[in-house]
Parts: structure tokens; C-alpha cells; sequence
């Protein structure tokens, strides 16, 4: 069968299945079963990349708040003349902020920031790490739910075909 995509219809998609010269009730059931088994498996297919990508996300955030944290830890040590220490947040964490729309400490007016301007930038970092988790478990619903109604159209084609070639049999047989 030829690739199914998220914006297939139906009726192509049941003009791609072939199940053999009949026009019976059952296989023409069986058929708009297998049609929307295809619907659901390509649906599911969107969601597993969507979950891939937020994954890569949630790992690029990880790395984000191990690089605060040490940052962090190097901003709370003091110099030997007792002034408070601030360390630079890179480019590339200043980057991430602004293309996710995070909340930076602004204390100071720069992206030099003290031991407490950083537990903003770290509390920023989390919060945005708990939503994009929330998302992967909401989508994991979505993809649980389109395998559970793929494997029933599937299972209720299987079905609707064994009885379509039963019949044939019995009608075979003169039964």
C-alpha cells in the first residue's frame, strides 16, 4: 500500500486497498476497516515524531539547567576580598531564553548574573522543563488512544475477512 499521511482521505485511502475481485458487504466493510487502521496508524505516526521533538527539547532544557546550576555554584563563591561573585550567562543560554520566551533575572541590567539572579533563571528553566513534560504525557495519551483504535479497526477487519471467506467456503461446499 502506498504511504498514508494525516491528510489522506478516506475514500483515497480505501481506493489504495485491494482485497481481490468481490464486492461483498463484509469486504467492503473489511476494506473501510483497513482504511481507517491507515488513518489512525498515520495519526499516530505525527504524535510519535511530536513526542521526538519534545524529547530533543526536554534534553536541550537539561543541559540548560546543568549549565545554570554550575553557573550558579560558581556565583556563590565569594573572591577573597568578600564581594559578591556574578558569572556571565553564555550566549547560547541567552539565545535559548529569548527563543523560548523565558524569564531571565534582569537585576543588573545585563546577563551578569549574582548566586540569587540565578535561582530566577534556574526557577525559569524548570517551570518551562514541567510544561514540556506535561505536553510528551498529553500526547502520550493522544498516541496510546490511536494504537488502541488502530488495533481495533485492524482486528475488526481481520475479522469482518475470515468471515467474508467463510462464507465463500459454506457457499463452496453448497452449504
Amino acid at each position: 500500500m502506498s504511504q498514508v499521511s494525516n491528510t489522506s482521505s478516506l475514500s483515497e485511502i480505501m481506493d489504495l486497498i485491494d482485497l481481490g475481485p468481490t464486492g461483498s458487504v463484509q469486504m467492503m466493510f473489511a476494506k473501510l476497516q483497513l482504511a481507517q487502521s491507515e488513518i489512525c496508524k498515520a495519526q499516530a505516526e505525527d504524535y510519535m515524531k511530536q513526542i521526538e521533538d519534545i524529547q530533543e527539547e526536554q534534553k536541550k532544557c537539561a543541559e540548560m539547567i546543568e549549565m545554570a546550576r554550575k553557573l550558579q555554584e560558581e556565583a556563590s563563591s565569594q573572591d577573597a576580598s568578600s564581594n559578591k561573585k556574578t558569572t556571565e550567562m553564555p550566549a547560547e543560554m541567552v539565545k535559548y531564553f529569548e527563543e523560548h520566551g523565558l524569564t531571565e533575572s534582569t537585576a543588573g541590567g545585563d546577563h551578569k548574573h549574582y548566586k540569587e539572579e540565578w535561582d530566577v533563571n534556574i526557577k525559569s528553566l524548570t517551570t518551562y522543563q514541567e510544561n514540556i513534560g506535561n505536553k510528551t504525557q498529553t500526547l502520550m495519551v493522544y498516541l496510546q488512544d490511536f494504537i488502541g483504535q488502530y488495533n481495533s479497526y485492524l482486528q475488526g477487519a481481520n475479522t469482518q475477512i475470515a468471515n467474508a471467506n467463510q462464507t465463500l467456503t459454506n457457499l463452496a461446499r453448497g452449504q
